[in-house]
């Protein structure tokens, strides 16, 4: 029996062929559009089959349940701000520093530009939250954004860092999703998206020093 806690969320029959992947893609485009429509409250995976045109039959071939289908909208979003995050912070044609202001400026415009389909995401997370597949992508995030703060930190114990790099990371996803649930323009995006960037480096700053002095 499945733990309600752990459900099954991969897919049941991988794609091996062109038209399998067609299949899929056709699916997980109704699931965004009936998501978007209709919430995380009443999405159902009759409801996806039917915006698909496909039988409920065709969809369990490759989705267990609709928790599987929400995970996956979800994993590609988290698939999309980890290329992000990666892309940015290992520019090293850039100051540290620099590639984190870059980094909160692209994510908060990211944020407020799919504002609707993250917080219905959201909605729908307690389905997978506690799924291996789901703690799996997340930490992928939170490992890279520890690497660069070995790199923006490397005079400082393991402990401050790790403590860094949890503050800057949750403030990027409970901020980021606060700001983005009222519409904003541009400059408003900009102007906050400085803010925060001059939080972090701020912040960060501080505890570089703290560590040279300790090297002293």
């Amino acid at each position: 029996m499945t733990d309600a806690r752990n459900p099954a969320i991969s897919l049941r029959k991988k794609p091996k062929q062109a038209r399998s992947e067609a299949s899929i893609s056709i699916i997980l485009e109704a699931a965004t559009q009936v998501l978007a429509k209709e919430g995380a409250s009443r999405f159902t995976t009759a409801r996806v089959a039917e915006k698909a045109g496909v039988s409920i039959g065709s969809l369990y071939q490759y989705f267990p349940n609709k928790a599987a289908i929400l995970f996956r909208l979800q994993s590609d979003e988290w698939q999309q701000t980890f290329d992000l995050l990666n892309s940015l912070l290992q520019d090293t044609s850039l100051p540290p520093l620099q590639r984190l202001r870059n980094l909160v400026h692209a994510f908060i415009r990211s944020e407020c530009e799919e504002a609707d389909m993250r917080v219905a995401l959201d909605d729908a997370a307690p389905l997978y939250r506690h799924a291996p597949e789901a703690l799996e992508v997340k930490e992928q995030g939170a490992a890279a954004i520890r690497l660069f703060m070995q790199e923006v930190l490397p005079d400082t114990e393991d402990t401050a860092r790790c403590r860094a790099a949890d503050l800057i990371t949750s403030t990027f996803s409970s901020a980021g999703k606060a700001f983005s649930q009222t519409p904003r323009t541009q400059e408003q995006i900009e102007d906050y998206a400085d803010s925060m960037a001059d939080m972090f480096c701020a912040y960060l700053e501080r505890i570089a020093q703290e560590g040279q002095r300790k090297m002293v």
